[in-house]
């Protein structure tokens, strides 16, 4: 029997993480291992060790350090490059659209983001009510409620655990974010998104799914959904993963 040849397509995904990120890389490549070989992820990092409210957190992600971790992406020829943080969910989705636009302007290839990927998949499912999980600190947090309604999406529920340093994010154990989402889901969201791409929601988060009744979207795995679709990769294999990779 053939085998179906777009089950076949091949794709070369590029993402930019954290310097202090130790979740991306390995998370990241055990969700797409379903679809090795056909499909590889490949990674380049620039510094970010603090995320708060203030000028030099927020000069972390600026266009220079960025491009020149891209640059050195491109040499391995990727079909697209994502930014695997969540910084325009504090900074602006504004952020996320203009530095995706300026790396495919400058680059030529093409470019998505976390919260891009997000946005989108909170648009396709209809969620209108966010039951917000994170590692951030209050100010951070409430900064994040406040953008999502601007575009109408209310946030019903939250829990955050109060954490500045990008490093210590990781640390926050998979039972830690288990019990938050719990939390949260009391409050019957339409979704429950674990935000942060240092956080180690994916391999729980189906799981919780189905315990739950409720879409869990985790930020390691909605960046990957991102790549997929801008690659135009089936998806069906991740189907474990989550509702997400059906939607």
């Amino acid at each position: 029997m053939q085998n179906d040849p777009s089950a076949q397509k091949k794709a070369i995904i590029a993402m930019l993480t954290p310097s202090s990120n130790t979740v991306v890389e390995p998370y990241t490549s055990a969700l797409a291992w379903p679809l090795f070989p056909e499909v590889t992820v490949h990674f380049g990092r620039f510094r970010v060790r603090r995320i708060a409210l203030d000028s030099e957190s927020n000069q972390q992600f600026t266009l220079d350090p960025i491009f020149q971790a891209v640059d050195l992406l491109m040499d391995a020829k990727p079909d697209v490059i994502a930014w695997n943080g969540t910084s325009a969910s504090w900074l602006g989705f504004h952020t996320d659209t203009e530095l995706c636009a300026a790396i495919s302007a400058r680059f030529g290839v093409r470019a998505t983001s976390a919260v891009l990927s997000l946005n989108e998949i909170l648009s396709r499912l209809g969620a209108r009510t966010l039951g917000l999980v994170s590692p951030y600190t209050d100010d951070v947090q409430q900064k994040i409620i406040a953008n999502y309604r601007t575009i109408g999406i209310d946030t019903v529920s939250e829990r955050h655990s109060g954490r500045s340093d990008n490093f210590s994010f990781s640390e926050v154990s998979e039972a830690e974010i288990a019990d938050m989402c719990r939390q949260v889901a009391l409050d019957k969201p339409d979704a429950i998104v674990i935000l942060c791409t240092n956080m180690r929601g994916p391999l729980i988060a189906a799981e919780l799914e189905r315990e739950l009744g409720i879409h869990v979207l985790d930020s390691v795995a909605f960046t990957l959904w991102g790549c997929l679709k801008e690659t135009g990769v089936p998806m069906d294999r991740l189907k474990p993963y989550g509702v997400m990779f059906s939607t």
